[in-house]
């Protein structure tokens, strides 16, 4: 048994009594826990087992530090109301803040932050990381760096369009389908039907096979596909709001249509929306990924993730970890947005009052 395993034991005993005198109850709980699983995973895979868990750990402290410290930041930069709202949040949601605000910079200053073009060939194909490339060159002998901040740009902002798109087009459906009713809103009902029972990726990749891969078409392609999800969540939500009384009040003194869904209808039905915004972000975002890594996404020379993924697969097979950085890419966004969505669905109580 040598220092390094030592100290470890030694370091999470402490702290778990420390935690037990101060009676932290969870904290206890978690630096107890974790003493256990490290004894067994010692036992099982010895020393190079307890180095990666302190990886692991040191990883997730320094997201947690990470997190708190955007946190206070943006309470203390933020006015009165919106710094005491994120005082209360839970630091998962101020560390998705964090990446979302990181990635938007990128995909913002890309020109800025890369040190060389989009496409540019600056290197030999697949040359090792360097000072002049950070992260290597792919099978062009293009920097890697270069195209993932590019990549910011592509992917989250064509995933973005698409995700207005169709959350434009299934939220004006459905609060006019909610407010009219009758044959329209069943009509409509069956044609959402219809377009959701047909898998998204089996779905784009035939309308993509028809129309073809333009980003124009993608877009739109996308937006179709997803609009119908937001459609029936609009629906169920404007469906609570439109048999209340005060919107039967509004009814009866006259009121247009347009004014109920503007006045009565969307204020009383903000806060789920919101949130399926981000999930529907979550769901293009992975399709668009999905689509690039088949070559019916975003069209080369342009940088992307999900094609950088495919374009590089051959340095799997020698150990290199390049591929997996653009899917960490994706993997991260993924999980920030989520956080935010939960902290928005927490905070959200249905209908105002």
């Amino acid at each position: 048994m040598n220092i390094f395993v030592i100290v470890y034991y030694a370091m999470l005993i402490g702290a778990s009594c420390l935690a037990a005198y101060l009676k932290k109850r969870g904290a206890f709980l978690v630096l107890f826990s974790l003493t256990l699983a490290s004894f067994i995973m010692g036992i099982i895979g010895g020393e190079p087992a307890l180095r990666t868990v302190t990886v692991i750990a040191v990883v997730l402290i320094l997201c947690a530090g990470t997190a708190y410290a955007f946190r206070e930041f943006l309470a203390t930069v933020l006015p009165r109301k919106s710094a005491e709202v994120m005082r209360t949040a839970p630091l998962t949601a101020s560390f998705g803040l964090f990446v979302i605000g990181t990635y938007a910079i990128a995909g913002i200053f890309a020109p800025v932050i890369a040190p060389y073009g989009e496409a540019e060939i600056v290197g030999q194909a697949f040359a090792p990381m360097s000072e002049e490339m950070l992260l290597g060159a792919d099978q062009l002998g293009r920097d890697i760096f270069s195209r993932i901040v590019y990549g910011a740009r592509n992917t989250v902002g064509l995933a973005l369009a698409a995700t207005l798109l169709a959350f434009l087009a299934g939220v004006l459906l459905g609060l006019i389908s909610a407010v009219k009713g009758g044959c329209f809103d069943q009509l409509m009902g069956r044609i959402a039907d219809v377009v959701m029972s047909v898998p998204s990726l089996i779905f784009a990749l035939l309308l993509l096979s028809i129309f073809g891969a333009n980003l124009t078409m993608l877009v739109i392609i996308i937006a179709v596909i997803y609009s119908p999800r937001v459609f029936r969540l609009t629906r169920a939500v404007a469906g609570n709001v439109v048999v209340m009384d005060y919107f039967e009040a509004a009814r009866l003194r006259g009121e247009g249509m347009w004014h109920l869904i503007r006045r009565e209808v969307l204020p009383n039905s903000t806060s789920p929306l919101i949130a399926e915004f981000g999930l529907e972000f979550c769901f293009v975002f992975l399709l668009l990924a999905g689509l690039s890594f088949l070559g019916l996404g975003i069209q080369p020379p342009a940088a992307d993730w999900g094609s950088m993924v495919r374009e590089n697969a051959t340095l799997i097979s020698f150990g290199e970890i390049t591929p997996l950085i653009p899917a960490a890419a994706i993997a991260l966004l993924t999980v920030a947005v989520n956080f935010v969505v939960d902290w928005v669905l927490m905070r959200s109580s249905g209908l105002k009052e």
